[in-house]
């Protein structure tokens, strides 16, 4: 497969998907929003899709592997999966994040991205689009995983997610604890990351992450098989001979090294990840080359770029394409978020411009969301 045999569905891209977009994002009247707080309410961009959403969250329990970062206990994860809804009428619209969740993203996400502000942001205020236990639509959907970025929860690609959901996927985003900002299980429990700073100065870090993200994912896929033979509820909508994988930085080396060692995923794309250890050894997928599609979808204003291309640059055979007035984080929810920021005064031009460039959220979210939809309608959807 060439590069140039790929290429977005500009109809996700059109002038009135880019007008919706903005009139959502556009400050309140009289200012921006606030929550009951008196803090800044976020609002997150509808989507675009013919299909109302359900949402559920999953605790899982893989008794057969200890926790890579607290080794005196089995790992648990959380992932939270979006589908096409039957009905949802008398069904809650699901938050972005938990309230519990939510308060420790504020703490701890200026850590890991000093731009963000440490005050002034009602985080658990900000509303998705999909409806809490709403059933689900009796179709067998192209199943996708999504692996977020290093020290960041699943909540923050909820966006993408819930594109893809409209459009007639299932989305299953993952946690993985340990790494994740935070994890707030059913219990009310919160498991805060071990990290304190970028993995990749930490090669032997690094590679627990990645190769436990991997493990995580391979489980993740073993549940929804175990789901899918039940045949009643969530577990008919999917359609486990079409999955699919998308992560951003460390969740996009998780997405092709995963695809890579699991024949289980048809198609992967790697928003802006690394394909090669801090030392410069390369995963087997950069070594070997990808068999199967994948896309690497980049930024020309991430700050390690030119440390990305030493492992990007030695792929062939797969779709490579680039957002311009982009950065690193234009591929999550901060996309979206980072210009409401700004337009409260709570994060600066240059705050913005480091965490997802200049790019105005009205043409980078549908572009975004339609590299991302129209890679998996051509290889998930035959």
């Amino acid at each position: 497969m060439s590069s140039s045999a790929f290429t977005v569905d500009r109809r996700t891209v059109t002038k009135s998907a880019m007008a919706a977009i903005a009139a959502l994002l556009l400050p309140a009247r009289g200012g921006v929003a606030r929550a009951d707080t008196g803090r800044l309410a976020l609002r997150l961009p509808p989507p675009t899709g013919p299909h109302r959403i359900g949402v559920t969250a999953l605790h899982l329990t893989d008794r057969s592997r200890r926790d890579p970062w607290e080794p005196g206990i089995v790992r648990e994860l959380m992932v939270t999966v979006f589908y096409p809804a039957c009905d949802v009428r008398g069904y809650p619209v699901a938050p972005q994040m938990t309230v519990g969740a939510a308060q420790h993203f504020q703490e701890f996400a200026p850590l890991f991205h000093p731009e963000l502000p440490r005050a002034g942001v009602d985080w658990a205020a900000a509303l998705g689009h999909a409806h809490t236990g709403a059933p689900a639509q009796p179709v067998r959907r192209p199943v996708v995983l999504y692996s977020p970025g290093g020290g960041d929860p699943r909540t923050l690609g909820t966006g993408v997610a819930e594109e893809l959901a409209s459009h007639g996927y299932v989305v299953v985003t993952i946690d993985h604890p340990g790494d994740a900002s935070e994890v707030e299980f059913p219990d009310g429990s919160i498991r805060e990351s071990v990290f304190r700073g970028d993995p990749r100065t930490a090669p032997t870090v690094f590679r627990t992450a990645i190769r436990t993200r991997i493990a995580d994912t391979g489980f993740v896929l073993d549940r929804l098989e175990a789901l899918a033979a039940g045949r009643d509820g969530l577990g008919r909508a999917l359609d486990l001979r079409r999955v699919g994988i998308y992560g951003h930085s460390a969740g996009g080396t998780t997405a092709a090294e995963a695809m890579h060692e699991d024949r289980r995923i048809k198609a992967a794309i790697n928003l802006e990840g690394f394909l090669d250890y801090p030392d410069g050894k390369l995963f087997p997928i950069a070594e070997r080359g990808a068999d199967r599609p994948l896309l690497l979808l980049g930024t020309d204003g991430f700050s390690q770029k030119e440390e990305l291309e030493r492992s990007w640059s030695l792929m062939r055979h797969v779709h490579r394409r680039q957002i311009d007035d982009a950065a690193h984080g234009v591929f999550t929810d901060y996309a979206s978020m980072v210009p409401q920021l700004q337009s409260a005064g709570l994060v600066t031009a240059d705050n913005r411009k480091e965490l997802i460039g200049a790019i105005a959220p009205e043409k980078s979210v549908p572009l975004v969301r339609g590299y991302v939809r129209s890679f998996f309608a051509r290889h998930l959807r035959a």
